[in-house]
């Protein structure tokens, strides 16, 4: 007999979505539910996958039969699992009023397109769930809706924005807003430019003075170099005349 606990973690499907009673063959021992992605252990007997590999983290023992289990050698049954997919079963969402009977191979794809699919808002904020045949009533009066104008000029739209929007005029804004935007940027470059101008043209000055000076530093020396050569002559004639 199965562990209650490992019971209440079921892997396998329920057995009242289907349309008729499934056979006891097809029952996962561990979790009552129809198999899914059936598995066969050595000892020949069957669950779902899921199911058998969380009983063996426990223990590495048939639920059935107690006999060892090897996880190695659990094999999926590849032919049942399209015999248990080809099933017919009730929507999940016949509790909301699906008529729908559907194989049990169908039932995700049938989901994405139910009408009665419990869904969320898609609008960002909103935090409503409503069924899908529902969503374009809701979307009319959610005050979370919006979407870009259908005329493309780019503008997100509202409820509140929406009868007042004009492409035209908006258009009109943004034209304006970039004209002015341009401009205060042509003005902070003709400021920096100024502002560089005037850089150079007192690094212009400065280099003027700095020549100026190594001018006169020049000069200097050439009058000590010719006041020296003087002076060294004059020494030479008194010593001579000596």
């Amino acid at each position: 007999m199965a562990d209650p606990d490992m019971s209440s973690q079921s892997g396998g499907h329920d057995v009242e979505l289907f349309v008729e009673t499934p056979d006891y063959d097809l029952i996962c021992t561990i979790c009552q539910g129809v198999l899914r992605c059936p598995v066969r252990a050595a000892c020949h007997h069957i669950f779902c996958k899921k199911c058998i590999l969380q009983w063996l983290k426990r223990q590495q023992t048939c639920p059935c039969c107690r006999k060892p289990v090897n996880q190695s050698l659990i094999f999926v049954m590849f032919k049942l699992s399209k015999v248990i997919g080809r099933l017919k079963i009730k929507c999940k969402n016949k509790i909301r009023g699906c008529p729908h009977t559907l194989a049990l191979s169908e039932q995700y794809c049938h989901s994405m397109s139910c009408l009665f699919e419990l869904i969320p808002c898609p609008y960002q904020g909103c935090r409503a769930q409503l069924l899908r045949r529902d969503l374009d009533a809701h979307a009319r009066h959610c005050e979370h809706w919006s979407q870009p104008c259908h005329m493309g000029c780019g503008t997100v739209l509202s409820h509140r924005t929406q009868a007042k929007h004009n492409c035209y005029r908006q258009l009109r804004h943004e034209y304006e807003a970039r004209q002015r935007n341009h401009r205060a940027i042509a003005a902070a470059l003709q400021r920096k430019m100024r502002r560089m101008q005037s850089t150079m043209a007192d690094m212009k000055r400065q280099i003027g003075l700095i020549c100026e000076s190594l001018e006169v530093m020049d000069e200097l020396e050439e009058v000590e170099e010719e006041d020296l050569g003087q002076t060294s002559g004059s020494f030479s004639s008194s010593n001579s005349s000596s």
